[in-house]
């Protein structure tokens, strides 16, 4: 299998969705009446939860009506952010079953009208030119290796001046890092980069960089919390992640912890 076969398998879990209903009946949740807020902890499959997100997103100068692009939408947490926000949002995916889980978890939320998803390869994007007026990548690039590839795509498909903005674990130091971590379960499925070379191959894009941030330390401190809770909730990450999902996390935070990664915001411009 090619590259973009093999991250999709990896992804797959079975049974997903039905997992997650699962879950949020142990939770106590009525299924006819979820809100946002119960899938808090599922949504948000990066490092530094929901904050985060709403960090990324206070630089992307949104406004209601927008289009944006989601690349690597995953179940659609982030999507569905937006798309309570007043932005009509369209995610691809390489995981089928994401998008399945996505559109499903969307309807139950109400909020499909405003949110949609379709399976795809940020390579080759089914979009014409100038089609979105922002995009955003969260937790994505890891398992991009061609990044100069995804990034032509995505200027490509934005109109002039829009911005595009990315949260993702880049390669810091020299230090060896210890697999499994949450993309890969070995080096043959990771494709880190450093901030250095992410700049580089957006600028080849034409998107101008505009906005870089490391969030290091935010993250060290939201993995101690999560690492350090006394149960994990019935409705987390760990569904998405499998049964390796503690010794993922573990590995991630302590390659953090010993800055050979860090999670770097990064906000583009067309032109």
């Amino acid at each position: 299998m090619g590259i973009e076969q093999n991250v999709a398998a990896y992804y797959t879990r079975g049974m997903l969705e039905e997992k997650i209903l699962r879950a949020l009946q142990s939770a106590g949740k009525n299924l006819e009446q979820v809100r946002p807020d119960d899938f808090a902890a599922l949504d948000n499959f990066h490092v530094g939860g929901r904050e985060a997100t709403e960090a990324l997103a206070g630089f992307m100068e949104l406004r209601a009506g927008m289009h944006l692009l989601d690349v690597g939408c995953g179940v659609g947490g982030p999507a569905r952010y937006f798309a309570e926000r007043g932005c009509e949002v369209t995610g691809i995916d390489l995981t089928a079953e994401f998008v399945t889980v996505a559109a499903s978890l969307t309807r139950m939320l109400k909020l499909d009208g405003k949110a949609r998803f379709r399976q795809a390869s940020a390579l080759e994007m089914p979009f014409a030119a100038g089609t979105f007026d922002g995009a955003y990548m969260i937790h994505v690039g890891m398992n991009i290796e061609d990044k100069p590839g995804v990034f032509r795509e995505v200027a490509r498909v934005l109109k002039p001046a829009s911005r595009f903005a990315i949260f993702d674990i880049m390669r810091k130091g020299d230090g060896a890092l210890e697999f499994p971590q949450p993309w890969a379960v070995d080096p043959k499925m990771s494709f880190l980069a450093t901030a250095s070379e992410y700049r580089e191959a957006l600028e080849q894009a034409g998107l101008r960089v505009e906005h870089q941030r490391d969030r290091r330390q935010f993250a060290i401190e939201f993995m101690r919390k999560m690492m350090t809770r006394p149960t994990p909730p019935v409705l987390g990450v760990h569904l998405l992640m499998g049964e390796q999902a503690p010794v993922m996390l573990k590995n991630v935070g302590a390659a953090i912890e010993a800055g050979t990664l860090e999670p770097v915001e990064m906000v583009a411009k067309v032109g």
